[in-house]
Formats: structure tokens, C-alpha cells, sequence
């Protein structure tokens, strides 16, 4: 048999594939830190070198480029890195397979409930809706595809920030944005939001009760993807008068279970 044969074959192979698949170095090493964000929520230089094997001087200037086009923040004070706002915004933009897998269980959820149920993203701190179902009643909710609001004030913004795994990510929120009473029960205080998000995560949904709208109860919960960070949330809302305390308990079940189909069904 001839290994020289063999060996030129493979070669020709190997050359083949490099052709038809170029590979970028400092492209694939970049990815390599970020996805070392998958499991540690933040992480020091000397850390990120350890994660991925190479050295201070390469990662530094990655890290750097991925810092001024806000894919990593940097607390200046510790040094620490954490993912940034410019990776949520373009997750926010990639809506095709989450609307598509969540049209079928965002009707359902309308039928079962008979409220008008929304599906949105986040968007920096805000929430955009891309989905919507209204209720077979003759009172509806004033809200549209593609109607932009900020989180702290949203049964749905509050879904996703209870979630996020960084909990730095909701003060740097909260801080972004201007915390103005859009009604009286409106929660315009970051220690009143924390303090809520908190209740959030205890029961596993989020409660709007007049906040953005007088007589506009809302009910959400997050979608999460396959590592457990909220891409999305689902809520429904009806009027004060239909939302009595045993019609929330209901809701919430329904509102959580469809979330967590929604969830299971990313295939990101």
C-alpha cells in the first residue's frame, strides 16, 4: 500500500475542506471568550485566559475590540468582564424561529384564557412586541406589533429581568433607563423594582397590576434558551374587573406553562 498515497490524499482532503470552509483565527478566538460567558457570568482577563489556553497579550486585544463594539462591558473598577448590551440587542433582532414555534401556543393560550396574549423580546431595556392575540372581548388592550416600552414597568420587561443570570445586567438596566410614573402604581424606585423582581423569581411569573395602564392587569414569564438566560417572555393581559385573584391563579399556570413549552421548543 501506498502511504505517500494515502498521505497525499488525505492532504488533498484537508485542502479541499480549508478551501470550501475557511476558518478566521481571531474570529474563532473571539467566539472562544465569549462563549466562555456561557458558565461564568463574569470573568477577569487572567480568568479568561485560563478558559480558553492563550495568551494575555492576544486575549487582551480580542477582548478589547469585543469591549468598544459593546459585546463585553468592563467594570473599570475590578476589572472584571461581563457579556454586553450590543450581544442582547442583536439576539433581539433574531425573532424568526421564536415567532414561528410560538404562534400556534400564543393562540392557544388566548383560546384557553380568553385574554390577549403578547409575546416580546428584549431590546436594551426595553421590550419590543412581536406577536399578538386578542382577546374575543370587546375590551382590548392598546398595545401593537412592534410597540417599544421600557422593562421596569411591564409585566413582561419584569419576567426577563427576574431571570437574567447576571444580576449586575439589571442594576445596569435600571440605571440606563429614566424611572417615571406612567400611572400611580407605577414602581419608580430601583430598590421597589429589585424588591419585586425578587417576588418574581419566587413565584416564576411577574405581575403587572395597573403599572402601565389604570384598569390593565398583565400577567408574564420568561422564555428562556438552552442555558437558562431569558430570551423572550409571553404574558397576558386583561381588564381589572376580569382579573380576580382566582382568574390570576389560572392565568399565571397557563401563561407559565406556555413559556416553558416555548422554551423547550429554541433550538438556540
Amino acid at each position: 500500500m501506498d502511504t505517500n498515497a494515502i498521505s497525499n490524499g488525505d492532504a488533498g482532503k484537508k485542502a479541499s475542506k480549508s478551501k470550501s470552509e475557511p476558518s478566521i483565527q481571531s474570529i474563532n478566538r473571539a467566539i472562544q471568550i465569549l462563549r466562555c460567558f456561557s458558565d461564568n457570568a463574569r470573568l477577569t482577563l487572567t480568568e479568561i485566559c485560563q478558559e480558553v489556553g492563550l495568551h494575555k497579550s492576544t486575549v487582551y486585544g480580542i477582548v478589547t475590540t469585543l469591549k468598544n463594539n459593546d459585546f463585553l462591558e468592563k467594570d473599570e473598577e475590578t476589572g472584571v468582564y461581563r457579556l454586553g448590551v450590543g450581544l442582547y440587542k442583536l439576539a433581539s433582532h433574531v425573532n424568526i424561529d421564536l415567532r414561528t414555534i410560538s404562534i400556534p401556543l400564543v393562540h392557544e393560550l388566548c383560546a384557553e384564557t380568553g385574554e390577549t396574549v403578547n409575546l416580546v423580546v428584549p431590546d436594551e431595556n426595553y421590550i419590543i412586541y412581536i406577536e399578538k392575540c386578542e382577546s374575543r372581548h370587546s375590551m382590548r388592550i392598546s398595545t401593537s406589533i412592534g410597540t417599544r416600552l421600557p422593562m421596569y414597568c411591564t409585566a413582561v420587561g419584569k419576567a426577563i429581568m427576574a431571570f437574567l443570570r447576571d444580576p449586575d445586567a439589571v442594576s445596569h438596566i435600571l440605571d440606563q433607563t429614566r424611572l417615571s410614573a406612567v400611572t400611580r402604581n407605577t414602581l419608580t424606585s430601583k430598590d421597589a423594582i429589585l424588591k419585586e423582581l425578587e417576588e418574581t423569581r419566587r413565584r416564576g411569573y411577574a405581575i403587572d397590576r395597573e403599572e402601565l395602564e389604570y384598569g390593565l392587569v398583565c400577567i408574564a414569564a420568561p422564555i428562556m434558551n438552552d442555558i437558562g438566560e431569558p430570551i423572550a417572555a409571553i404574558s397576558c393581559s386583561g381588564p381589572l374587573q376580569r382579573m380576580t385573584e382566582e382568574n390570576i391563579n389560572h392565568i399565571s399556570e397557563e401563561v407559565t406553562r406556555c413559556a416553558l413549552k416555548i422554551s423547550s421548543k429554541i433550538p438556540y
